[in-house]
This record gives C-alpha cells, sequence and structure tokens, in this order.
C-alpha cells in the first residue's frame, strides 16, 4: 500500500486539510516542524508507521464503525501535522492534541478551521459545517498596515501588482479579507488625492492546485 504525504506547496496542502480531511471529521490535530537536520521521510515514515495510518478505505470504514479514530498525516518541508477523527485511538492521550473547531490550525500565515455556517437551514434542521481558511489575524493585521502604508505613496499599477502577488490561495474568506484591505486602500488614496484601485484589477479567483507533487514520496510498510 502507498501512503501520499508530502505536499506539494503550502496551498496544496491548505487545500488537502480544508478540502479534503476536515470535510470528513478530522478535527482533532498536532502539528510540528521538524528539528534541523532531520531527515523528513524517516519521520514520515516512523509516524505513519506508529499511528497506522496507512489503510484502505474499508479498513478505515471498519475503524469508525467500531469508535476507532481514524487518521492522516500530511507534511510540507519542515512541518507537518496530524489529524485524527472521533474515536478511541492512542494517539490522543499520547500527544497534546486540539480541536480545529475552537483552536485554528495556523500555517504559513493560513487559519485551518472548521466552523459551523450561519444560516439556519430550512425547515428548522441542524446547522451546516464547513471549512474556513483566512488569513490568520496577526498576517492580516500586517498586511493592512503594509497595504494601506504604501496606497499613499506608490502608484495604481504598483498597488495593483502588490495585490496579485498576495501569496494565499483565494478561498472565500480570504477574498473578503483582500476586499477588505482593498477599501481601506482607496480610502488611504483618496484622502491622499490619488485615483482609486479598481476592483477587477484584484485576482480573487482560487487556483485548483495539485496537493501532492508528481514526486511525492509513498511510504511502504515498515519491517
Amino acid at each position: 500500500m502507498r501512503y501520499r504525504c508530502v505536499a506539494s506547496s503550502p496551498e496544496g496542502l491548505v487545500q488537502q486539510v480544508a478540502v479534503s480531511y476536515l470535510r470528513h471529521g478530522y478535527w482533532w490535530y498536532v502539528s510540528g516542524r521538524l528539528s534541523q537536520g532531520k531527515d523528513p521521510e524517516s519521520l514520515d515514515r516512523k509516524l505513519v508507521a506508529k499511528y497506522g495510518i496507512d489503510l484502505s478505505e474499508r479498513q478505515r470504514a471498519t475503524r469508525k464503525a467500531k469508535g476507532l479514530a481514524n487518521m492522516q498525516y500530511i507534511r510540507y518541508e519542515n512541518w507537518f501535522l496530524l489529524l485524527a477523527t472521533e474515536g478511541h485511538h492512542p494517539f490522543k492521550s499520547q500527544e497534546q492534541i486540539r480541536d480545529c473547531r475552537r483552536h485554528p490550525i495556523r500555517f504559513e500565515g493560513y487559519s485551518i478551521s472548521y466552523r459551523r455556517g450561519g444560516v439556519t437551514p430550512i425547515g428548522g434542521g441542524p446547522p451546516k459545517w464547513h471549512a474556513c481558511v483566512r488569513i490568520d489575524p496577526t498576517t492580516y493585521s500586517q498586511l493592512k498596515t503594509y497595504f494601506v502604508m504604501r496606497a499613499k505613496h506608490r502608484k495604481a499599477a504598483t498597488v495593483i501588482e502588490d495585490f496579485r502577488r498576495i501569496p494565499f490561495a483565494r478561498y472565500a474568506p480570504i477574498r473578503r479579507q483582500i476586499l477588505n484591505i482593498h477599501r481601506a486602500v482607496n480610502h488611504a488614496r483618496k484622502q491622499a488625492g490619488f485615483e482609486k484601485i479598481p476592483v477587477s484589477s484584484l485576482s480573487l479567483r482560487r487556483k485548483i492546485t495539485q496537493p501532492f507533487s508528481q514526486s511525492s514520496n509513498n511510504i511502504k510498510e515498515v519491517a
């Protein structure tokens, strides 16, 4: 069996976690960084074997039916993330786990969480939950301050290029954050007597990426 765990990029990791893992109940997590000089592939093999992560869909379904948790593992460079579903698993007693519904996963300026939707379903059913990917508060505040400062002294073309270089994948919450920065920028430019930045010049479409690179290591059974 093979288990792919090496993300192709930060955007690939975020997409895999938000779109594939959180929506299937992998809400409990531990994240960490590999010490400099350590072999990342050795860590991959060790963690996949230790927690029995390399399972088929049938094996995962069987564990779930028995009230046992399943796990996923993903790494980008020296940063790694272990996730688990509801149920019993030694991982939950051996590690200081967190729940992403209360404590977002922080990675490369992203904040990844699982949230309850604000819209009440028709007929009064249970509220729907969804993955939420945002720019984390500290990074967002720094980014907004940077753009507002540059808005007062730079040409429109320069500011537009700055917006296009914002490195975060355009998930809906991130689009709203970028639009908030855009409004603050235009307010600052208006006060300075400069032309506004048209919203049409912003790059707001999310690009689907390949979560795992073609050369991503495949974890085989560890003897």
